[in-house]
């Protein structure tokens, strides 16, 4: 099986509130980029990268269309099953870019599944679930409006609470998480994440105020550094997501003291094929992690679902996938991939089992044979 041609299509999603707030940007509407491969045996494989605008991470939607206008022409004639030399190429033609190399990337494993008649979680090591717990984040609001709204999760089923935080004055992030956390149930997971929007001092004073609410605090400030710093001044366990780009700062995070845990999202490491690494390094290290990916359709969520039913209980804190913010982001000829209870179950079918009925909705943007 060769690599015959590989499609891509744009698409725009749209938030389903008007607007999905993080402490240091907003959006209404997503640029998606679905990468189709379509092999010489018929068989065709998808893939998706979605970034959560221009700011959240160093990737920009234009960014992934060009990314892989330079990288799909050296994987025409691969095989795709073969994702280390798959990967191999995309590297020696393109340096960086994981959010595009993603999509491509996912769309070979979709292909592998697809050729060997099975899943793709089980291709990765097999499920330990039927479903994954997911979470879901609590955006700003006053402080009413947030405990209401982590207590209709909660009842909705979800074990864990993600509320959002920075943008605003430290002492409303404080007393919305108390209202929070008075709110919730002792069993329910909670996790405040100020997506970069705190300083150092920020961080140590929300955590003195609050050492007495059981929460993991998630990528509070900018840079490595600045959570280096601070690492054993804080009460609370600190998860990184967007300072982790690499697999060499895992390692760094987690022998040198700074992290407990990571939030990883797919297209920030590049893909399944390295995401499977970062997952069994956590593993060996015994920090948990969630599998997530910024935004994106039934694809992206198919991808992270099928990793997350991968990983050991002790190590799995849940999948995020932005189905509920989201309107419809394109439609599938097979069954959407939907929250049941605070919890998302497996896609049924071989590969990804997610086929995207693209005659319905697009044109490809570019070719490439």
């Amino acid at each position: 099986m060769k690599i015959a041609e590989v499609r891509v299509y744009r698409h725009s999603i749209t938030v389903a509130d008007g607007r999905y707030q993080m402490s240091l940007s907003e959006v209404d509407a997503l640029d998606c980029t679905v990468v189709e491969v379509v092999t010489d045996t018929g068989l065709v494989g998808y893939g998706e990268t979605t970034p959560l605008g221009p700011t959240y991470q160093e990737q920009h939607a234009a960014g992934a269309r060009a990314a892989i206008a330079t990288m799909a022409p050296a994987l025409i004639g691969l095989d795709p099953r073969r994702t280390n030399l798959v990967y191999e190429r995309m590297d020696h033609a393109l340096n960086g870019h994981r959010y595009a190399k993603s999509a491509l990337d996912v769309a070979c494993w979709d292909l592998i599944g697809k050729s060997y008649g099975e899943r793709v979680c089980d291709l990765l090591g097999g499920a330990e679930r039927s479903s994954v717990p997911s979470y879901f984040g609590v955006m700003p609001g006053t402080t009413a409006e947030t405990a209401d709204a982590a207590q209709r999760r909660e009842q909705e089923g979800y074990p864990r609470i993600q509320v959002k935080a920075g943008g605003r004055a430290l002492a409303d992030d404080i007393e919305a998480v108390r209202a929070v956390a008075e709110a919730l149930s002792p069993t329910t997971k909670l996790l405040v994440d100020p997506n970069r929007g705190w300083t150092t001092r920020d961080t140590m004073e929300f955590s003195v105020a609050c050492r007495d609410i059981a929460l993991t605090i998630e990528q509070p400030c900018r840079t490595f550094d600045e959570h280096r710093r601070i690492a054993d001044k804080i009460h609370h366990p600190l998860f990184l997501d967007e300072s982790t780009v690499d697999i060499p700062t895992i390692v760094r995070a987690v022998t040198g003291g700074v992290a407990q845990g990571f939030g990883m999202k797919l297209s920030r490491v590049g893909g399944l094929t390295p995401l499977r690494v970062v997952r069994d390094l956590c593993v060996e290290l015994g920090v948990p992690l969630t599998i997530d990916d910024t935004w994106g359709g039934d694809i992206t969520a198919a991808a992270t679902v099928h990793m997350g039913a991968t990983v050991p209980d002790a190590f799995y804190e849940g999948t995020w996938i932005s189905e509920p913010y989201q309107k419809p982001a394109y439609s599938c000829l097979t069954s959407p991939i939907r929250h049941v209870g605070g919890h998302i179950p497996l896609p049924e079918g071989v590969g990804l089992g997610v086929e995207p009925d693209l005659p319905t909705w697009a044109d490809p943007v570019a070719t490439y044979r």
